[in-house]
């Protein structure tokens, strides 16, 4: 089912994003409606179905690896786009967050992407969604940044210390956040 759910959601970006003019907004609301159906469809819209948000990001992430040099934007909106998803579902946002930002680093790992440059460009669409979905940017933030370390745990190699070098270097982020997190992370 997992291995569907990415494929689907891959055919659906590709779909959406050939030939349109915006492939920003088109890519968001493909992300959002895949996300929003796919919930709707497996009846999990608690917490324990919001796994599958991390399934959907990862198959829309690799539906926009051919993008090129704007790839970690389009990770940006598809993480924004499976977050309003999800709350649009009535699924636990923070959670949808972390699981959003998880498969963004899965689907870059299996592409070969920047996986740094995708964990800022993830947080960066939590901390946007946020405003839209009713939860605070920080705590957004946090579960981005703990579904990116997650991620990265999974990947292992050097992956850990690429997200968190770029987490930790990345201006548009808000720094004492980041550091309280992976500060925390250091720490167990």
């Amino acid at each position: 089912m997992l291995d569907k759910v990415i494929t689907e959601a891959k055919n659906a970006v590709v779909a959406a994003i050939e030939g349109a003019e915006d492939i920003f907004s088109a890519l968001r609301g493909a992300v959002k409606s895949t996300v929003v159906g796919t919930l709707k469809d497996t009846g999990e819209v608690a917490t324990t179905g919001v796994e599958i948000v991390a399934d959907v990001v990862t198959g829309a992430v690799q539906g926009t690896s051919q993008v090129g040099e704007a790839f970690i934007n389009a990770v940006k909106v598809t993480v924004l786009g499976a977050v309003e998803g999800a709350a649009e579902a009535g699924s636990d946002v923070a959670a949808a967050v972390k699981e959003a930002t998880r498969g963004a680093i899965r689907g870059t790992s299996q592409v070969g992407g920047d996986l740094g440059g995708a964990a800022v460009g993830a947080v960066e669409g939590a901390i946007e969604a946020a405003g839209s979905v009713g939860v605070s940017a920080e705590d957004a933030a946090k579960s981005a940044i703990l579904g990116a370390i997650e991620a990265a745990d999974e990947i292992g190699g050097e992956a850990s210390s690429s997200i968190k070098s770029a987490l930790k270097g990345a201006a548009s982020l808000p720094r004492e956040i980041v550091e309280s997190v992976l500060g925390e992370d250091e720490d167990k």
